[in-house]
């Protein structure tokens, strides 16, 4: 792709959406966006040395990441966020990139989530232990049935789907809270049913397994540029999206953190399920405090309300950056229609339902075929793709931070060599995670050949991109 601008070009189209967003919905936004507590179970079931690692993610890509996501949206504030701020630095193509790879590999993001809200969903109504978690008929459903309701609320306009993401953070925080509650009574009554020593909590960095693990919990960590994206329809957003950053990270750390913390503390991290762990501490958290039995499907409500937030919150984000790239005629010109009476992108909103909506019922109809076969080979291919936008974000941040000047906003880290530190660490840690992306699972009979399918499908992806980006141009300039 060349990221060269042509003179002849057509400017893109200016589009006015509401305002609505305040600085609690943004705090919220971000909760939703980026904390979920089936972390907290894949953290514990690898034990004690998953601690440190949360704290060496957070230092070394969760805090660069807010930083670089609050500097950049102070100084440009403008709507499709990462997407604006890769085309304003390095040109069309690499804005074009970093939009299409972010947009398209959240289409696949939907169904996991979505699947996995269904099976806890089973635990909120009494179900757990029946094979409904099992029954893809009731998994088709609920997945749809969630999916299409968060698409109706983003369609109605931000003034009523943030409410979704409101609520949804809410959902998510609060069993979180519990949870660490439990494991406060649980550390002040009782030893630990999981060793934790200096030895425990030290990671083994020549073990693969700890490899990917750092990996997967540093990009557990990633979703703050998504609040960005939606600039034009945030009030005051320069002074509201850096403060929504630095009261939600903390309260993001704190709980992956303290959260991983209880389900050592009230489970051996070799009987921690891998999904429902933070169930399992729920439950004998609330066992060892007495009658409260009631808690755990109480908490599987919330976290199904909070993984419904979710689902919203990364449909709005997405949906805003095909927008843009519709007004900027790469995409069909339909994606950057506003509707009428709710002043929303509907199209672009309603373009990534339908497409998500095709994947559920790969995965889901598919599974035991070929179709499960390819649908995984693609959900390994997005794990790379996910990562580009990344090497964007802290690429533009260290070119704006160290080469232009401007104003500078008001933010931790100031002066060049701080920025210098942010950029590199963050651009550093994401080219790591794509390389640990690239190395097959310990049991994989062909290394080479998954290598050549994760690798290859990325590129087939990016390749795929650039036609769309081919034909805009020619049709823009023809």
């Amino acid at each position: 792709m060349s990221s060269g601008t042509v003179p002849s070009r057509v400017a893109p189209q200016h589009v006015e959406l509401p305002r609505v967003l305040t600085l609690r919905d943004l705090v919220l936004f971000n909760i939703v966006a980026v904390l979920s507590l089936r972390w907290t179970a894949t953290a514990g079931a690898a034990g004690p040395s998953s601690l440190t690692l949360w704290v060496l993610a957070a230092v070394l890509f969760f805090v660069p990441q807010g930083l670089a996501v609050s500097y950049l949206a102070a100084r440009f504030p403008e709507e499709g966020g990462i997407y604006f701020w890769t085309k304003r630095t390095f040109g069309e193509g690499h804005g074009f990139l970093c939009g299409w790879c972010y947009w398209v590999n959240n289409i696949l993001y939907y169904p996991n989530l979505l699947m996995s809200t269904a099976v806890i969903a089973t635990f909120a109504i009494g179900r757990s232990e029946s094979g409904l978690m099992d029954d893809w008929t009731y998994i088709l459903l609920a997945t749809l049935t969630a999916l299409w309701l968060a698409v109706l609320l983003n369609i109605v306009g931000l003034k009523t789907g943030r409410w979704l993401q409101n609520v949804g953070a809410l959902g998510t925080y609060i069993p979180g809270a519990v949870l660490i509650g439990f494991g406060v009574h649980a550390m002040l009554t009782r030893a630990s049913a999981t060793p934790i020593t200096m030895e425990t909590i030290t990671p083994r960095f020549g073990d693969l397994s700890q490899l990917n693990l750092w990996a997967s919990i540093a990009f557990a960590y990633a979703g703050l540029e998504l609040c960005a994206i939606m600039g034009d329809e945030i009030k005051n957003p320069r002074r509201t999206l850096p403060r929504s950053i630095y009261v939600a990270a903390p309260l993001i750390a704190f709980l992956y953190i303290a959260g991983t913390a209880s389900v050592l503390w009230l489970v051996p991290s070799q009987d921690v399920h891998i999904v429902s762990g933070f169930l399992q501490a729920l439950n004998t958290g609330a066992q060892q405090a007495g009658a409260l039995v009631w808690v755990v499907p109480a908490a599987a409500a919330l976290y199904v309300v909070g993984n419904i937030g979710g689902i919203g919150a990364w449909l709005t984000g997405p949906a805003r950056v095909a927008f843009v790239i519709g007004l900027d005629r790469y995409f069909p010109p339909a994606f950057g229609r506003v509707h009428p009476r709710w002043k929303t992108p509907y199209v672009a909103i309603l373009t990534q339902a339908v497409l998500a909506t095709v994947f559920l019922l790969l995965s889901v109809l598919g599974r035991g075929t070929t179709v499960e076969k390819a649908y995984l080979i693609l959900l390994d291919t997005m794990l790379l793709i996910y990562f580009i936008p990344f090497v964007y974000l802290f690429s533009c941040y260290l070119v704006v931070r160290l080469k232009e000047t401007g104003v500078e906003p008001r933010s931790p880290g100031r002066g060049k060599a701080a920025g210098a530190v942010i950029g590199v660490s963050g651009v550093l840690l994401t080219l790591f995670a794509m390389t640990i992306a690239t190395i097959p699972p310990p049991d994989t009979a062909d290394p080479w050949l998954f290598r050549g399918k994760v690798i290859g499908g990325a590129a087939l992806f990016v390749a795929m991109g650039g036609v769309v980006y081919s034909r805009g141009r020619r049709k823009d300039h023809g």
